[in-house]
């Protein structure tokens, strides 16, 4: 059974990670990524490694972006998660809100921003990724020598709507030994870990480009990096309308 969130315990910290060049670049929306697909996962959650497994596998696919995002609120249970992050916790219980239903667990997915299923429900997760909608927004992440380019290409589906461009700095897969709590003696791999995830800008539709330094990307601690688009919901997260991974 999956497990439910307790009340928040922690302030947001900031998580630093980086990118690098060695993946393939994905192409626009046409024939690149159909869905986003986000894990909410934890160390600490004895239901977890099943969906940690069925997200490795998936994120093999190239018509999917595929983020794993390490929650902490379990981690008075006997074990500190070695990956999770505050702000993880806060967008899972985010997208709870704009919902309506505050359903908050781990393991749990939620495919563009919207449909939310138990981690490890591969039959869920068919149907969902079957029914979603195509992303409609073309993206790219175009890397050089000095600059990171995040360009963004399509028309806005909601008239007079704004989505926000953010960018997520991720870590390739991870193993982790762990000692106590639930998964004690057990070795997970966590794979596409988010470890940061920041607004670079905001999008209404036409063609735009967003540049990053890439000095300072550099610096940071990861080995992918992603880009969604996506609509809010009265602040919180909502319809993802495009994104790629590299």
């Amino acid at each position: 059974m999956p497990m439910l969130l307790p009340s928040p315990r922690r302030a947001l910290r900031a998580v630093l990670a980086a990118c690098l060049l060695s993946a393939p670049v994905p192409a626009g929306a046409s024939d690149g990524p159909r869905a986003v697909m986000e894990l909410f996962t934890s160390q600490g959650c004895s239901s977890c490694p099943p969906a940690d497994r069925l997200v490795t596998e998936i994120s093999r696919r190239s018509d999917l972006v595929v983020l794993s995002y390490p929650v902490d609120y379990w981690d008075y249970l006997g074990w500190q998660d070695t990956l999770a992050s505050p702000a993880n916790s806060a967008r899972q219980r985010d997208y709870a809100a704009a919902r309506g239903d505050r359903d908050v667990y781990t393991p749990q997915i939620v495919v563009n921003g919207q449909d939310h299923m138990v981690g490890s429900d591969r039959r869920a997760l068919d149907v969902a990724l079957e029914s979603a909608a195509p992303l409609p927004v073309d993206v790219e992440i175009l890397p050089r020598k000095d600059v990171l380019t995040i360009r963004v290409d399509g028309r806005m589906p909601v008239a007079g709507g704004m989505a926000t461009v953010m960018l997520a700095l991720v870590a390739a897969p991870v193993s982790v030994d762990i000692g106590r709590g639930e998964n004690r003696g057990r070795e997970v791999v966590y794979t596409n870990v988010v470890r940061s995830l920041r607004a670079v800008g905001m999008w209404d539709g036409g063609r735009v480009e967003f540049r990053l330094p890439m000095s300072d990307l550099k610096k940071m601690k990861a080995q992918r990096c992603a880009v969604i688009v996506q609509m809010e919901d009265g602040g919180r997260p909502g319809r993802i309308l495009g994104a790629a991974i590299r």
